[in-house]
């Protein structure tokens, strides 16, 4: 029996097969990227040749440890893949992250790649996502007013439940690399997300909202009877 970290590695290390000397890579942020990062590094110390974009400090950082190669994307505005973990994600590939705070600058990233890969272990993957409290990354200024403006646009998209401000370890507000704060909607189930990101994403204190609808092209996700592979209609593996 594979433990939940054995199965994140084990997904992560799949996801390495793509990844091809002279890329341009984005690392993701969170427990599973970090095995793709750790063993992106052991691969780089082998001599392969890749220029990686982070998104957050701690995956900066661990990069750094591991010598890899780090660019931004203001130096080099398209990826070729993006690796990334996911908080969850359904068959259609619509995903929910941002528990690790990092939602913003993961979304940027990712976008700017030619393909976003997922990796996950299978307790990740739900029928229906919202599970998992969706993260709305907002601005501190009219926080209140920002909540309350989330809740009602929530609850006309079909989405009720108590919206938290995420806290650090202190007891203190916890705060984004861009200084932002984090609301965790706890809505238990999204019967349409592309919905709810509509309503919430066009509210003035709203910087990001953690669903991610259609920019992964591809999953690995690990589980006790193997890895399964889910892929969108137009992605094509590199072989």
């Amino acid at each position: 029996m594979l433990t939940a970290d054995q199965l994140k590695e084990k997904a992560a290390l799949r996801a390495l097969d793509l990844v091809r000397d002279g890329m341009r890579l984005g690392l993701g942020t969170g427990s599973t990227a970090e095995h793709f990062v750790k063993a992106l590094g052991a691969r780089v110390a082998a001599g392969l040749n890749v220029l990686c974009v982070p998104t957050s400090e701690a995956t900066r950082k661990l990069a750094e440890s591991l010598n890899i190669p780090l660019s931004t994307l203001d130096e080099i505005p398209q990826l070729d893949l993006t690796v990334d973990g996911a908080d969850e994600l359904d068959d259609q590939l619509r995903l929910i992250k941002g528990g690790g705070g990092a939602l913003l600058i993961e979304k940027i990233v990712a976008t700017a790649s030619k393909s976003m890969v997922v990796i996950a272990d299978d307790s990740k993957e739900v029928a229906q996502l919202g599970r998992f409290p969706l993260p709305v990354e907002v601005v501190p200024v009219g926080l209140r007013a920002t909540q309350a403006l989330i809740k009602g646009m929530a609850s006309e998209a079909g989405c009720d439940g108590e919206i938290k401000l995420r806290v650090g370890r202190g007891g203190e507000p916890f705060y984004t690399d861009q200084e932002n704060l984090i609301l965790d909607c706890h809505f238990g189930s999204i019967p349409e997300p592309e919905v709810l990101h509509f309503a919430i994403k066009r509210l003035p204190g709203v910087v990001e909202v953690g669903l991610f609808l259609g920019i992964a092209d591809a999953a690995f996700v690990a589980g006790q009877e193997g890895l399964k592979v889910l892929r969108s209609a137009t992605w094509e593996e590199k072989s």
